[in-house]
């Protein structure tokens, strides 16, 4: 009985797991860059409170620490670089920072061309 019960729920959760598709945008930066430091004074404070932002949260880590667990179609070389990844593999990446307009240009562009929706209702990925 108890067997039963703990394979249900584990089909359960393996199940809402399969069910929802989990985007985030990844930062891949290092200490000393000019370019990221810019892009958190312009882009940072904003990003989580935007539909794309809350559609693909923001995952900062260190080029030179390990990769998140996500499958990268190439080595990150240039930073920033920004990996948008759905379901654990990377769909699109900008790299470098091209100043805030174009940046956001530049990442719409991305959810388009990975057929991603942005949530403009504000949910985020964990609503």
């Amino acid at each position: 009985m108890l067997r039963s019960f703990v394979l249900s729920a584990a089909m359960t959760v393996a199940f809402f797991s399969l069910a929802k598709a989990e985007t985030v945008l990844l930062m891949a930066e290092e200490r000393g860059c000019y370019w990221c430091a810019r892009w958190t004074e312009e882009i940072g404070p904003i990003y989580p409170k935007t539909a794309v932002g809350k559609t693909a949260p923001l995952i900062r880590y260190n080029r030179r620490d390990e990769t998140p667990d996500v499958l990268l179609t190439n080595s990150v070389r240039f930073t920033p670089t920004f990996i948008l990844a759905h379901d654990g593999q990377e769909v699109g990446r900008i790299e470098g920072y091209p100043g805030e307009d174009f940046f956001w240009a530049l990442l719409k562009s991305l959810f388009t061309d990975a057929n991603i929706a942005i949530d403009e209702t504000g949910k985020t990925n964990d609503s």
